[in-house]
């Protein structure tokens, strides 16, 4: 996974758009405010996705490349390493749930905000 093909995929989920509110190397990918996924663009070894407090547990138990994330609540985000036998499709399939999980979350007024892009 490249940095490029990280922020192509993000950017490519319905109203998604990405700031660096934390500084100059955090870049942040949100869905109407909301985030669901952020990486260090500068060393990019790592992103942090949101996800079901449930299913972090079980991702950590199989995935060595799944832990906690760091600064954030371990129980609703995990850091996902970009160094290992993870492949692309399976990080993407991960992002998409962190969306879709924030999506899901989302007042009605805000989903039907999103059905206009």
């Amino acid at each position: 996974m490249t940095l490029d093909h990280f922020r192509k995929y993000c950017l490519s989920l319905k109203g998604s758009t990405e700031e660096l509110p934390f500084d100059e190397n955090v870049l942040v990918f949100k869905v109407l405010g909301k985030m669901f996924a952020f990486c260090n663009m500068m060393t990019f070894d790592f992103c942090n996705l949101k996800c079901d407090p449930e299913n972090a547990i079980m991702l950590r138990e199989e995935f060595i490349e799944v832990t906690p994330a760091w600064h954030m609540n371990k129980k609703h985000w995990n850091s996902v390493s970009f160094i290992g036998d993870l492949n692309d499709h399976q990080i993407e399939q991960w992002v998409k749930d962190s969306y879709n999980l924030v999506v899901n979350n989302l007042p009605k007024k805000l989903k039907l905000e999103l059905d206009k892009y």
